[in-house]
């Protein structure tokens, strides 16, 4: 008996083969799209670019890493872009230094849309009689904010404080 599927399996079997390495193409460029760009900003003050004494917005003179597109800062500015909708993990540190003796205390708030954000005041410890007026405040927040909401780093005090360094990491979490 003859029934000619000696020539219909390896057709098959080719054409099987031929289908699964479409499909193996397909999901790799799938996943190679798929690929999270992340959003990351990090700006950094030097001595100099805050000369106001006191409560103020502090500036930030360089970009070290701006990926993505969620955020945006222009050198120079105090105020920091929200360009898309999401959470953010917000870390700062911001140093500030005293030239006279005495009480000595400062502390910092993050602010929306010129609104500061309660929740995220941080007080520093308030030093007396000391010789080395200079102290450095840390902290770390996640926010929901929203596309057009502009962030700022303020520093606070009723002192003559100068706030010589600062840096602020923000990145995009989801």
């Amino acid at each position: 008996m003859f029934c000619g599927c000696n020539n219909v399996i390896p057709k098959i079997i080719i054409g099987v083969l031929i289908l699964f390495i479409i499909l193996l193409v397909i999901a790799v460029i799938n996943n190679s799209n798929n690929q999270i760009t992340p959003n990351i900003l990090v700006a950094t003050a030097q001595s100099g670019d805050n000369t106001t004494t006191g409560t103020t917005s502090i500036k930030f003179s360089q970009n070290q890493i701006v990926e993505g597109t969620a955020l945006s800062h222009t050198d120079g500015s105090d105020e920091i872009n929200i360009n898309e909708t999401g959470i953010y993990q917000i870390s700062y540190q911001l140093y500030g230094v005293q030239d006279v003796s005495g009480t000595f205390n400062f502390n910092a708030v993050l602010v929306v849309n010129n609104n500061p954000v309660q929740n995220t005041f941080n007080e520093s410890a308030v030093i007396r009689n000391t010789t080395s007026n200079r102290e450095t405040l840390t902290s770390t927040v996640i926010l929901k904010l929203q596309a057009g909401d502009v962030l700022k780093l303020n520093g606070v005090s009723i002192e003559d404080i100068v706030y010589e360094n600062a840096r602020i990491d923000i990145e995009k979490i989801a």
